[in-house]
């Protein structure tokens, strides 16, 4: 990640990760209740892991940062989608704050799990930033998370969403289905007695 001054609050995702597990829950769920799922909100997304990390309503300014493949060129299961034309550089307003949106690619000379873990302790680095929302690939890489994590300024306010509860670090945790399932458009009500 370039040197430039970061926002107070920091959602650092793998982009990869997000969409496939998008993807899994729109097949998952159109199957279960019965009807067409349409591509994931990727403003109402954020929305969400932002309230689960803790900010609320005010003047925020969230920074989300979006690591993925090189040759990947945009997010299949979401909209906007396109990391060049529709996310990267670009931002919205809501009752939360401002989100600015940043792509970053992996390049070839570095592993996706260095180039997050790195960024991960970057971001986590900066004295300017009081909050970080992590969403790693927790298939592969978690304990990389963990290990970046463990020396983290304990006045930071962090948190790590995966699919499932998983071993602890000095960071808290949430379940990162709840926010895309909300993202997917899939209502709780559409789900009682479908056990």
């Amino acid at each position: 990640m370039e040197d430039r001054k970061l926002c107070e609050n920091i959602i650092l995702a793998d982009a990869d990760y997000i969409d496939k597990v998008a993807f899994d829950l729109t097949v998952n769920f159109e199957r279960m209740i019965g009807r067409r799922i349409p591509k994931a909100d990727m403003a109402r997304w954020a929305d969400c892991i932002a309230l689960d990390g803790g900010i609320r309503q005010g003047d925020n300014n969230i920074q989300v940062i979006l690591i993925h493949n090189k040759n990947t060129s945009k997010i299949e299961n979401f909209a906007p989608s396109d990391f060049a034309t529709e996310l990267d550089g670009k931002a919205f307003k809501d009752n939360l704050g401002e989100f600015l949106f940043s792509a970053i690619p992996v390049e070839e000379m570095v592993e996706k799990e260095h180039l997050f873990c790195d960024s991960l302790m970057n971001v986590c680095s900066q004295p300017e930033v009081k909050r970080v929302m992590v969403i790693p690939n927790a298939e592969t890489y978690y304990d990389g998370v963990r290990r970046a994590l463990k020396d983290a300024d304990d006045e930071k306010r962090i948190t790590v969403f995966a699919m499932q509860p998983m071993p602890g670090g000095n960071f808290r945790q949430e379940i990162l289905g709840y926010s895309l399932m909300n993202a997917l458009g899939i209502r709780s009500e559409e789900l009682e007695g479908r056990n």
